[in-house]
């Protein structure tokens, strides 16, 4: 189980009494493994608590999200889980001798540095993706509407005539013995014995036919009538032979910016919300080997490098953000001096319900109705963000959306 619950708890006579008095009630009847969370103590003034609590009291969108990352992502090195119950402030990125209001605006701007940068480069992505996906359905389908460039040869044309032209008509293969009996028939000027069969696919067939040019009118509505249908095709050497390069170039494009060699299928890493900000990343899935019949991953792109690298700095800004306000409404609700345990349990699945009846006795003193409020109620000054109220600070931090596989 990867959930986590990120609490707080006053100092009694010392911080290590308050971790051994929870530790002592939760751990050594398995209901909970827990851990230091290490908070240094951060600069604290008026001005600069109400800031943080105002914004940093929005919703965790990764609470919310569904999307799904794979276990080889890292946050600064190390798996998820690990950097959760081993985290130690960045004193580099967000230096602690900052006020409040500035260490959120730090952890704000970066993360919309990421989503400004993945915007840019998803729309860049995604209009090569487009217009690769447009040609490429240029190949596929039905003989009435795909490309016909890779199918026609320069010699299935009479070509820079000035009377005759070769049309091209996809016929239903029920309809292949009418064709034959009718087509030299169905106007005139058909020069006769000049239909060849091209190409066909599950349903129809593409043939060929050579006939005056001033009969080509009549020739298409005659045709129409018995379900015979002309495709809109003149050879073009030149033009062919650029569809094709410019569909090998986008693909190659494509390539580049995720793997070097395999491509496989890439699903969202992480949607990540600061505020109204939104990061959208994408996961790399593992592919088989076909030589050796093992599961490798493919070379990484430039793309990937991009997101892995910066999946990991969101992870870390998200942390930061939740130890933040763990020692925002810490320091509102127990006061100064700062003398407070931050505390990180991983709950046993099955014990949820009862770890949470002995986190409520052990703290029940701290409020002095001694009882859970609902979220929906307005309490003045404190925004609850749809979180239910404890008498001791509370955080989830949900990894089950992470769904490591």
């Amino acid at each position: 189980m990867t959930e986590f619950w990120l609490i707080s708890a006053p100092g009694e006579k010392n911080c290590q009494q308050t971790w051994d008095k929870m530790n002592t009630a939760t751990a050594q009847t398995n209901l909970s493994t827990n851990h230091k969370f290490n908070i240094p103590e951060l600069k604290v003034n008026d001005s600069s608590l109400s800031i943080p609590v105002k914004t940093l009291y929005m919703a965790d969108v990764l609470e919310d999200s569904r999307d799904k990352v794979q276990e080889n992502l890292l946050a600064n090195g190390v798996d998820l889980v690990t950097y959760v119950t081993r985290f130690h402030w960045d004193m580099a990125k967000y230096p602690i001798k900052q006020s409040l209001k500035n260490i959120s605006e730090i952890m704000s701007k970066q993360v919309s540095q990421i989503d400004n940068d993945l915007k840019a480069r998803a729309s860049a992505y995604n209009s090569l993706k487009g217009n690769l996906q447009s040609l490429e359905r240029k190949n596929v389908g039905s003989l009435l509407t795909r490309s016909l460039a890779d199918i026609v040869k320069k010699e299935d044309f009479v070509l820079d005539s000035e009377y005759l032209i070769t049309l091209l008509v996809v016929v239903p293969k029920t309809s292949y013995p009418d064709w034959e009996k009718t087509y030299e028939t169905l106007s005139e000027m058909v020069v006769p014995r000049s239909t060849k069969l091209l190409f066909e696919d599950q349903d129809s067939g593409l043939f060929s036919v050579t006939l005056f040019r001033k009969a080509i009118d009549d020739f298409k509505h005659k045709a129409r009538e018995n379900k015979f249908m002309v495709r809109d095709f003149q050879y073009n050497e030149e033009e062919m032979k650029a569809d094709k390069e410019e569909m090998t170039r986008l693909s190659t494009d494509k390539k580049k910016q995720f793997v070097c060699v395999q491509l496989s299928k890439f699903d969202s890493l992480l949607n990540i919300i600061k505020s109204s900000t939104m990061l959208l990343m994408k996961r790399e899935k593992k592919i088989s080997n076909d030589n050796n019949g093992q599961s490798a991953s493919a070379p990484q792109g430039p793309l990937v490098r991009w997101l892995k690298v910066n999946f990991s700095e969101a992870f870390i800004a998200w942390i930061h953000i939740k130890a933040l306000r763990v020692f925002t409404e810490s320091v509102l609700r127990y006061g100064l001096p700062v003398n407070f345990q931050a505390m990180l349990l991983q709950p046993n699945r099955r014990n949820m319900k009862k770890l949470r009846e002995v986190l409520q006795d052990l703290y029940k003193h701290l409020d002095s109705s001694g009882t859970v409020i609902d979220a929906s109620m307005d309490i003045p000054g404190l925004n609850l963000s749809q979180q239910e109220y404890y008498p001791y600070v509370y955080y989830k931090i949900d990894c089950n959306l992470l769904d490591f596989k």
